[in-house]
C-alpha cells in the first residue's frame, strides 16, 4: 500500500522505549479508520478490553458555545 510508505518517523510515528514503532494521533487520522488493535494514541475511541467506542469530539472549531 503507497500510504505504508509514505510515513514519517516524529510525524506518524516515534520508537518507544522497547524499540517498537508507535503510531501517532496524526497517523491514524491519515489512515482515515480504526484497526481495532487498541492503539495508544487512537482518535477513534476504540476500547480493547470492552470493544466499544467511546464518543470523542476532536475538533472544537464545530462544537456549539
Amino acid at each position: 500500500m503507497k500510504f505504508d510508505r509514505d510515513i514519517k518517523e516524529n510525524i506518524d510515528y516515534y520508537y518507544n522505549e522497547q524499540g517498537y514503532r508507535v503510531f501517532t494521533e496524526a497517523y491514524h487520522l491519515k489512515r482515515g479508520y480504526c484497526c481495532k488493535s487498541g492503539c495508544k494514541h487512537c482518535p477513534y475511541g476504540y476500547d480493547k478490553k470492552t470493544d466499544t467506542f467511546r464518543k470523542i469530539i476532536k475538533n472544537p472549531i464545530n462544537q456549539k458555545k
